[in-house]
């Protein structure tokens, strides 16, 4: 059974009244991009994403999960932008269900060009959203260098280091709680 507290935010659907401005022109960027993932993401970079996760999350109890989603669902795209999306992929996709409350959500959007990260409760005290936001500029311009799967795996070291600083290593890892496996969207 999932509750909610105040410092506990389920969004399962996206929150459309908060800031989210209905777009024709997004709707319609998302309705007929090419579905490109798996051109731009081989089996192999998979595994190799998969393996700088675990790299990542060794030493602490931070756990990342990576979704790579090529456009939004149309039905979702006119109302929805790339923030509510990640948003909604962290509640559905149970990253904020970690022991520790120490989930990290890494979210790519080929057809935007965007990159959004989201933490959950246990790391917000843990740095300021500068730090978060550099590491997004930081992919997105290997992104823009063509360099996908070296811009996921940076990120993903990245969110690594900060986990390593924030959390105790006095605390046991005892299990990995999300998969490492990039989860690859459409």
């Amino acid at each position: 059974m999932v509750t909610t507290t105040d410092s506990t935010e389920i969004v399962t659907q996206p929150k459309l009244q908060e800031q989210v401005q209905p777009s024709f022109k997004r709707w319609l960027k998302h309705l007929f991009y090419l579905q490109a993932t798996k051109r731009f993401f081989t089996k192999q970079d998979e595994y190799v994403i998969a393996l700088a996760v675990e790299e990542a999350e060794h030493g602490h109890v931070g756990e990342i999960q990576v979704v790579i989603e090529g456009c939004i669902p149309a039905k979702q795209a006119y109302f929805q932008d790339t923030c509510a999306r990640a948003r909604q992929l962290f509640a559905e996709l149970g990253v904020w269900d970690t022991e520790y409350n120490s989930g990290v959500l890494l979210y790519l959007n080929l057809c935007e060009h965007k990159v959004e990260i989201v933490i959950d409760r246990g790391i917000k005290q843990a740095t300021t959203q500068d730090v978060w936001d550099q590491i997004c500029q930081n992919i997105i311009q290997q992104l823009k260098q063509h360099k996908f799967r070296q811009g996921v795996i940076e990120g993903v070291k990245q969110i690594g280091l900060i986990l390593d600083q924030y959390y105790d290593r006095k605390i046991v890892d005892l299990k990995d709680e999300l998969e490492n496996k990039p989860i690859i969207l459409g």
